[in-house]
């Protein structure tokens, strides 16, 4: 136990260098190299067929500065027939030792005039009224959702701070800002597919990115992980690559 708990101890304090570091890295990157980046991942994103085959996609909505833009992304897929869905942090209903106490699920947004009349939050980032999440269809739902109808995402579009692919493993690896909430949130959908007899890898784990946040020299860093942390199936970056798990290794 002394053993774990030290080993936990070293991740979170691996993790919060690694953050500290992008914090200054992507704190230089200027307004107009954001918006070029984020016009290519989302050209890119267009003709890439895990997008274009997917019914329904979570997009992440973005803060104002430091990551990529998704703007024109929720616009295009709303405007494409998607079904959108959007991240929505609320107190967790289940109390129990161990388990995170707030918890994100992901709520669907009815047109572009719903996603228009979102209010930005402390962070800038627009969010849902939670007066109006009992009238949404809600992903995976849970003891206090009103309106979980059976349902599954087909594709998650994710934020990040870092990203880099595993020497040893050839996975895609993830550095998020420490909260957890797409962790626990993909470990739930995956009980919610299984619960529905579905295949628990349903749903395709894609991350924006712009092209400083993924490091590609020890000398720049390395993501550190631990068994909580979920590998993606791809990486889109702002200077048009995208990344696959090398899946020789």
């Amino acid at each position: 136990m002394v053993e774990e708990e030290a080993q936990m101890a070293s991740l979170y304090a691996a993790k919060q260098q690694l953050r500290s570091a992008m914090k200054q890295r992507l704190g230089a990157i200027s307004h107009e190299s954001v918006m070029s980046q984020s016009s290519v991942v989302f050209n890119k994103l267009q003709s890439f067929k895990p997008y274009r085959d997917a019914s329904r996609v979570s997009i992440f909505l973005s803060m104002p500065s430091g990551e990529i833009q998704t703007d024109a992304i929720v616009r295009h897929a709303i405007e494409s027939g998607k079904e959108v869905f959007i991240p929505y942090l609320h107190r967790n209903p289940l109390s129990s030792p161990g388990l995170p106490a707030r918890v994100m699920d992901m709520v669907r947004l009815r047109d572009i005039k719903d996603y228009e009349a979102l209010a930005r939050d402390k962070w800038g980032i627009p969010s849902v009224d939670p007066a109006t999440v009992h009238e949404r269809q809600r992903v995976p739902g849970g003891p206090d959702a009103h309106h979980s109808d059976q349902i599954l995402l087909d594709l998650i579009l994710m934020p990040g701070v870092a990203f880099d692919i595993s020497p040893d493993t050839g996975a895609i690896r993830r550095l998020g800002h420490g909260k957890g909430f797409y962790d626990y949130f993909i470990d739930r959908h995956k009980s919610k597919a299984a619960s529905m007899g579905q295949p628990e890898s349903s749903v395709l784990l894609y991350a924006l990115a712009l092209s400083e946040q993924f490091l590609t020299s020890p000398s720049q860093g390395s993501v550190p992980v631990g068994s909580l942390d979920q590998p993606l199936d791809g990486l889109i970056l702002g200077n048009g690559d995208i990344k696959l798990p090398r899946r020789d290794k």
